[in-house]
């Protein structure tokens, strides 16, 4: 009874954290709406439309309506809005009223031009780096996103390397490395003995510690001849002498979930994006793999993003939502450490606080082909194997082959894609 009561009294301290009240409105605001919109019938016509959609509980319309006041600097019916969505929201409620809670603050603090300072106490409410890392095993487990997408890179280099005695991979974002643990034992089987493999992980120097140790570990238990070089920098600071390319080694280059972070020239004149993918061409490796999240959120307009932000961040709650039951303990947590963020990131910074900024495989195929990079077509017995994997998952998870390239999707929403490049 005692877990039930701190678990009640954790959700009512989040949502505090989470939704806090907007600046104090008049009381008399009705009054001074109607007053205000009978100035102008087309608002007049859109209020009705709203009070119609709150009485019938559509919040994503009303989400809608109040991210169109906030474009267009309506303040008196963008605040409205939002005294009314702080009703219709909850991060312990349906998928759309938790994301939409995280949409609500994003549309708060963009209203008052507050995007990094909330981007950063976001980021300050932060568990410790085993508890987030707790959360974010778990979204791992629930979800088959991540593994779909190392899955299918493993599946590329493996296929790219399978008659090369020495080989470097270099991981532009290793995280955890959890990616490398079923290549490295697919390797160890391989006939006629395990090759040299060297690793570069790029990342936090805390984490690469732990990275190391672990995958060394695992090579030693499995007989793999294993090297890792660590760099503990930005991504976009690293330049060739930091990656010790060696001649005889066969190089592989994996981008996963990352490329993305990375300001292009629509926020810098130094494109850190393409310009990261030119000196990757220069290194002559045999495969780089690139997955990312298929939403298209880098040079919309404020509008068009949020609205693409809403489709796609609804189909990613919906498929939570069905496998990590809504009185999960931590299902809270891992939305709000593994996904609020991101979702506030987009709608309420621009220029260079905004570091959520992604494109659609279309426009990575661009990319890559203007830095020199010609498509390494993934293999059918990839797909066939993540369609295996697929199976203990909801059916809602589709996935879908095309022009050498695999797409994970969440009923008719595309989520992530996956290709390969030489």
């Amino acid at each position: 009874m005692d877990n039930v009561r701190g678990s009640r009294h954790n959700v009512r301290e989040v949502e505090t954290i989470m939704l806090q009240p907007l600046p104090e409105i008049a009381e008399s605001i009705n009054d001074a709406i109607c007053h205000e919109l009978s100035m102008w019938p087309e608002d007049a016509n859109d209020l009705l439309l709203i009070v119609e959609a709150i009485s019938r509980g559509d919040l994503k319309w009303v989400l809608v309506a109040c991210a169109k006041a906030v474009s267009e600097n309506n303040l008196l019916l963008a605040r409205w809005c939002m005294g009314e969505l702080r009703g219709m929201v909850s991060i312990s409620g349906a998928p759309i009223q938790r994301l939409g809670a995280y949409m609500l603050e994003g549309l708060v603090a963009r209203l008052a031009a507050s995007g990094s300072s909330i981007y950063k106490s976001l980021q300050s409410r932060e568990p410790e780096r085993y508890e987030f890392l707790s959360y974010v095993y778990v979204l791992h487990e629930v979800c088959p996103y991540f593994k779909f997408g190392y899955m299918s890179a493993n599946g590329a280099i493996a296929e790219a390397m399978k008659d090369e005695e020495r080989i470097h991979i270099i991981d532009f974002q290793i995280g955890q490395g959890s990616q490398w643990i079923s290549l490295i034992q697919a390797f160890a089987a391989r006939p006629g003995g395990a090759p040299n493999i060297r690793i570069t992980g790029i990342g936090d120097l805390s984490v690469l510690v732990t990275v190391k140790r672990r995958l060394e570990k695992l090579a030693k238990k499995f007989d793999v001849p294993f090297k890792f070089n660590a760099i503990s920098r930005p991504s976009y600071e690293v330049e060739v002498p930091n990656l010790d390319v060696r001649e005889g080694e066969a190089l592989g280059v994996n981008f996963a979930y990352m490329l993305h972070h990375l300001p292009d020239e629509s926020v810098s004149m130094e494109n850190h994006r393409d310009r990261l993918l030119r000196m990757v061409k220069s290194l002559s490796p045999k495969v780089v793999t690139l997955v990312e999240q298929e939403c298209n959120t880098n040079t919309s307009p404020f509008l068009p993003r949020f609205f693409e932000t809403l489709s796609y961040y609804t189909a990613m709650f919906e498929s939570i939502d069905v496998m990590l039951p809504r009185n999960h303990k931590e299902r809270i947590s891992i939305e709000q450490h593994c996904l609020a963020r991101d979702v506030v990131n987009i709608i309420a910074c621009e220029g260079a606080e905004r570091i959520e900024r992604h494109e659609l495989l279309g426009k990575w195929k661009s990319r890559f082909s203007m830095a020199g990079f010609e498509p390494y077509p993934l293999s059918s017995i990839i797909s066939a194997t993540i369609r295996a994997l697929l199976r203990d998952y909801s059916n809602g998870y589709g996935i879908e082959e095309r022009d050498g390239a695999l797409y994970l999707g969440w009923m008719d929403r595309v989520l992530v894609s996956s290709c390969a490049w030489k």
